[in-house]
């Protein structure tokens, strides 16, 4: 492996303080952009070639999101060779990320919601499991991997403690609905030696802690019985209950708080504003509406 490639990892983890799995991200990400490529020297890159594979990303149908975060490890990346004068000119300078509308993922309106977390069968264990875990998506917006997470003493009957990026810990709050589809779930279903505190709150059958691509397939499942035919993921979930909440008059701080963000311009990303909500807000505000 290129030596400045190892450089820039040593450089991320230690000197800029990346989380593990951002650097992995990183690694994966250059890694994925030189192999396909066909280019060992890094040093050789050009604009065209970054272009071209951007376009390769593009037309395999990658999420915009994806896209975007694959740019980011790039200028990053290049912006390190330059600083570091290993090249003379940054390949990706002039290359934009994908403008905020191309990033937003399909939002659910609330009879979608609605359909999706009615779809699963409560009446046996892998329904409730499903119905509970949906509505825990939706009521507290939390990314799937902190949902993997939980364990059964991480909710009580108002919040629910999250590990979130970086190992950051925060408290969410729960609505009502999701905390009695828990309650079903776990009391219809689930031992009481399964209530121990470090037990995982979702498993599988086979009683294994569910992951990402576990929730992933049972949306989709769900999605096509409710007779949803957006393109929708885990994600779309925390980005209809930010929306939602929004819609609703919910201060974006609040929002942001919520969603674990360090930056409360990283929430303005995540949650479009509805034309239905500028119209409220200028009608509202606006001294001659």
């Amino acid at each position: 492996m290129d030596r400045a490639f190892l450089d820039f990892l040593a450089y991320i983890a230690s000197e800029k303080g990346l989380a593990v799995n951002t650097v992995k991200a990183y690694r994966s990400d250059l890694i994925l952009f030189f192999s396909h490529q066909k280019i060992t020297d890094p040093t050789s890159v050009t604009e065209q070639d970054v272009i071209a594979f951007l376009s390769h990303l593009k037309e395999s149908r990658y999420a915009a999101s994806s896209i975007c975060r694959i740019l980011v490890a790039l200028k990053v990346f290049f912006r390190f060779l330059t600083k570091e004068k290993l090249i003379l000119a940054d390949p990706t300078l002039y290359l934009e990320t994908p403008k905020l509308w191309q990033l937003i993922p399909e939002v659910l309106t609330l009879q979608e919601v609605e359909a999706l977390l009615k779809a699963p069968d409560p009446s046996i264990r892998s329904g409730a499991r499903d119905r509970a875990l949906l509505e825990v998506l939706y009521a507290s917006g939390l990314r799937v991997s902190e949902l993997c997470s939980l364990n059964v003493l991480d909710v009580d009957d108002q919040v629910v403690r999250v590990r979130g990026k970086g190992g950051k810990e925060r408290i969410v709050p729960i609505g009502k609905v999701a905390i009695a589809a828990i309650d079903a779930y776990l009391g219809t279903f689930c031992q009481k030696e399964e209530e121990k505190k470090h037990a995982p709150l979702f498993t599988t059958d086979k009683g294994k802690r569910i992951d990402r691509t576990f929730v992933w397939k049972q949306i989709k499942r769900y999605a096509k019985t409710a007779g949803i035919t957006k393109k929708i993921s885990p994600h779309t979930l925390r980005h209809s209950f930010a929306t939602h909440l929004l819609e609703n008059g919910a201060d974006l701080r609040v929002i942001q708080e919520m969603l674990g963000h360090a930056s409360v311009s990283t929430t303005d990303r995540y949650t479009h504003i509805s034309q239905q909500h500028l119209t409220r807000a200028f009608d509202a505000f606006h001294p001659r509406p």
